[in-house]
């Protein structure tokens, strides 16, 4: 016999014996409530004189005595009648519990389609189903999304590794290779590591993202906006694209290598998703008690449906348009994730003339020489 088993009818056991006990509560009030008046009867009749005239019309019947040992008899034959009663009721308010006992564990052996689906009655057992179901579908959703995020990440490696071995396995097969030859390979095998190495600091920075805010400082997003701002300009120059800030002073603590690597992504999908005469916006400001950053930049049309889905990992509006890689997927998926790390609000749109506009909406802090 298992510990649950043991555990179910432990409880079914607790469940009998209440009810049990409150229905002999019961059956010994009625009797006291019967008995005690007829007790009080029989005291206040005078000894030995002639019987009431109530007695007398009922005629020979049941004496009280009688009355008192046929009780007695009777609370001895309730106590098993009880318990059964108690057993029964016990076992029918248990039964959808153990339902959703049966159906978690072959749920959690790793069929997360299944669902506990309790109908009628609407009650406490039925709403705790419900809620159950909720949360095997989060739970079902969780993991399709990480057996979808190890795929694309796995893919996302291979294929760079893949293209290394076979650039590698062309040199060496070729016996005419010279000096030119070898140093147009080696280029090549830095470029595809750099791209690799690119996709792991994208991967450890989602990571670390998703693991948590584990410092605060108070910082100004005006002077974090700056700094990238300075190191995307010629990456905007370019490319064409006029790069703009409007930066005022929006005080707000968190940790700074994440909400640098917000702003980073914001900027660098801004320039990448952009076109030849474009124009990105950076704005800061404070706005009641809220620090906001503004990220607003021209380019193609986004469709209002597809919004969310850029914002998960590996995400790409149309990665087919490109023969070439123009980032992974990653960027706005960080963005989210360093926003739920610091409990921002996170507000995007498409742009009728296309492009996005991004606003991230931090707590508003005081600066340090204000405390």
């Amino acid at each position: 016999m298992t510990p649950q088993t043991l555990a179910r009818r432990s409880l079914q056991t607790r469940l009998a014996l209440a009810y049990a006990a409150g229905i002999y509560a019961a059956g010994v009030l009625v009797l006291v409530l019967v008995g005690v008046p007829l007790v009080s009867i029989d005291a206040a009749a005078p000894e030995g004189g002639p019987p009431s005239s109530a007695m007398h019309q009922a005629g020979p019947g049941i004496g009280l005595p009688q009355l008192l040992m046929g009780s007695a008899v009777a609370l001895v034959i309730l106590i098993p009648v009880a318990l059964a009663l108690g057993w029964l009721v016990a076992g029918r308010f248990l039964r959808p519990l153990r339902a959703i006992t049966a159906t978690a564990k072959s749920i959690s052996a790793g069929d997360l389609h299944r669902r506990l689906a309790l109908g009628e009655p609407a009650d406490e057992l039925t709403e705790l189903g419900h809620t159950l179901d909720d949360l095997f579908a989060r739970l079902q959703a969780s993991f399709d999304a990480q057996r979808h995020f190890v795929a694309n990440a796995s893919h996302e490696l291979l294929t760079p590794l893949a293209g290394l071995r076979t650039l590698l396995e062309v040199a060496l097969a070729d016996p005419d290779a010279g000096a030119d030859t070898l140093r147009s390979v080696c280029q090549e095998a830095l470029a595809l590591g750099g791209h690799q190495e690119r996709l792991v600091q994208a991967l450890l920075a989602l990571a670390t993202s998703e693991r948590g805010v584990t410092r605060r400082d108070t910082l100004d997003l005006a002077q974090v906006v700056e700094g990238v701002l300075a190191t995307r300009r010629d990456q905007a120059t370019k490319k064409g694209i006029d790069l703009a800030g409007h930066l005022a002073p929006a005080v707000t603590a968190g940790d700074p290598r994440l909400i640098e690597s917000l702003v980073a992504n914001l900027v660098d999908n801004a320039i990448r998703h952009n076109h030849a005469g474009g124009h990105v916006e950076v704005t800061t400001q404070t706005s009641g008690t809220e620090a906001t950053l503004t990220v607003t930049n021209s380019g193609p049309a986004v469709p209002g449906d597809q919004i969310r889905r850029l914002f998960q990992p590996f995400q790409k509006l149309a990665p087919e348009r490109h023969g070439h890689h123009e980032g992974y997927g990653l960027g706005l998926a960080i963005v989210s994730a360093v926003t739920q790390a610091h409990h921002a609000t996170l507000i995007t749109g498409a742009r009728p003339e296309g492009g996005l506009s991004v606003t991230v909406r931090f707590a508003h802090a005081s600066p340090p020489n204000d405390l």
